[in-house]
């Protein structure tokens, strides 16, 4: 055991072991995407307790759990993986109508997310079976709590995950990412990161901000923007090595369509309630609600005054 987590463990039973951890359900676990000490207290106590660990690989998830001190014989152990999710998931509800706690961990971050999990909690609620998130690392959004935004919208962003492997489909879908206004959060390997950089250079000016290693030693930031990803990897060989994380900023909004906007918005909260009128709005340009909403305020306002 990690001499580290020594307290861990105990200090997670402490602390989660009054709350209620219904048998028969399936607690899909957040695990850290590299520094360990980003576990819960609640998943330590849960990981424990769990009758069944379903796991993407079971190696990499023991020896996870082993680092906290949790040591599970071979019959608590169970691999649900992409290429087995549908039929593992019917021997996990047999489990779980058996009166067993299943945990579903994934190798790193927020399981269903990119990761296996998501056909598994649809099969397990299908059957009328309860499923139990426990919420925690996610490379998705450590990033976007980092990188900030350039613009002042507040649209919310749209997670891409990883882009097709083969050059003319990833060049199909770079067009897709350059038609939507906000912000978008892709994942990719270190194998593949420079082709994905060099794909990206269409989209010109657009802030991309790149996170690599995220939570662990070596970690790095860095905005740029997309039209000169490609060099600001090849300017160090370190850049190309381990995880990423890539978010595509948001568009500002044009100073150009500003006018088109008002005339727009104003044309539609002559004749519907504001919200209505900016929802339309939205719709017919393809601008950030949330920025039509303040500026409709404006607008509403300099009518009254």
């Amino acid at each position: 055991m990690n001499a580290n987590f020594d307290s861990a463990l105990s200090a997670a039973h402490a602390a989660a072991a009054a709350q209620n951890n219904p048998a028969g359900a399936l607690y899909v676990v957040a695990t850290p995407i590299g520094n360990l000490a980003d576990i819960s207290l609640r998943a330590l106590h849960v990981l424990s307790l769990c009758d069944t660990l379903a796991c993407e690989d079971t190696r990499h998830s023991q020896t996870l759990l082993r680092a906290y001190g949790i040591d599970k014989n071979s019959s608590h152990w169970l691999a649900v993986h992409q290429h087995n999710e549908a039929e593992a998931a019917e021997e996990v509800i047999r489990r779980l109508q058996a009166g067993q706690r299943v945990a579903y961990v994934s190798d790193a971050g927020t399981p269903a997310v990119s990761d296996p999990g998501a056909r598994l909690a649809w099969q397990v609620q299908s059957a009328g079976l309860r499923v139990v998130p426990l919420p925690g690392a996610s490379s998705v959004t450590a990033l976007l709590s980092a990188c900030g935004t350039p613009t002042h919208d507040a649209s919310g962003f749209v997670f891409v995950g990883f882009l097709p492997s083969k050059a003319t489909e990833r060049s199909h879908a770079v067009e897709a990412l350059a038609l939507e206004p906000r912000s978008q959060v892709l994942l990719e390997a270190p194998h593949r990161i420079e082709a994905l950089a060099s794909a990206l250079d269409v989209l010109g000016d657009r802030p991309v901000t790149v996170g690599r290693e995220l939570t662990k030693q070596f970690e790095e930031i860095a905005t740029v923007a997309a039209k000169d990803l490609v060099s600001w990897f090849s300017g160090n060989a370190q850049r190309t090595r381990g995880e990423f994380a890539l978010v595509v900023h948001a568009q500002a909004l044009e100073r150009t369509e500003g006018a088109d906007h008002d005339r727009l918005l104003k044309i539609l909260m002559h004749e519907l309630p504001l919200k209505t009128a900016v929802k339309v709005a939205a719709d017919i340009s393809g601008a950030a609600k949330n920025t039509l909403y303040d500026r409709a305020l404006v607008l509403k306002q300099a009518s009254a005054d």
